[in-house]
């Protein structure tokens, strides 16, 4: 066990680990918001916002690892400026935030729970959405999809999940010039 007097951990301060979670009811109908991009699947997901229930995930965990409030606190979804609102621009603002406070993001794994539309086809477009969001490499993002092979309510089309795990690392100080 580390003794608390040598004082703090280089490396243990430079690393920070967050989780995201976030679930969403499927009705029919509408256009299906789901990693930044709109796709016509004749089903929605319902919430205040665009409800994309893998951003919302992802905003999440990114808040968590820099311990900042979560999404709820900062778009609360009873305020009227948040009725319908873009994700992508949530999730842009809070890795401002993140940048703000010294971390950058050095991956992030994810797993949406879906039964249809299937994510094959459309992965590499989600990542590369997402990826455009957070301003980093394509190669720092994964993307699973997975069913509820026909049980429970993700089984029977009635809802989505989103989990996500990200790891930050404080970004280094810019070089004065």
């Amino acid at each position: 066990m580390r003794d608390p007097a040598a004082g703090p951990s280089p490396l243990l301060d430079a690393i920070r680990i967050g989780f995201g979670f976030d679930s969403h009811r499927i009705e029919p109908g509408g256009i299906m918001h789901l990693g930044g991009l709109s796709i016509d699947c004749n089903a929605h997901f319902v919430g205040h916002s665009d409800a994309d229930v893998l951003l919302h995930a992802i905003t999440d965990a990114l808040l968590s690892a820099a311990n900042l409030p979560d999404i709820g606190q900062l778009f609360p979804n009873n305020l009227e400026e948040n009725r319908g609102r873009d994700s992508a621009e949530m999730l842009s603002l809070a890795m401002d935030q993140v940048r703000e406070t010294g971390w950058e993001l050095v991956n992030l794994d994810c797993v949406v729970q879906l039964e249809r539309p299937k994510l094959s086809p459309i992965k590499k477009e989600l990542i590369e959405r997402i990826s455009s969001v957070l301003r980093t490499d394509f190669h720092r993002v994964s993307l699973k999809g997975k069913t509820g092979e026909g049980t429970g309510a993700i089984g029977r089309g009635e809802l989505a999940e989103a989990h996500c795990v990200v790891l930050i690392t404080k970004s280094p100080p810019l070089a004065a010039t």
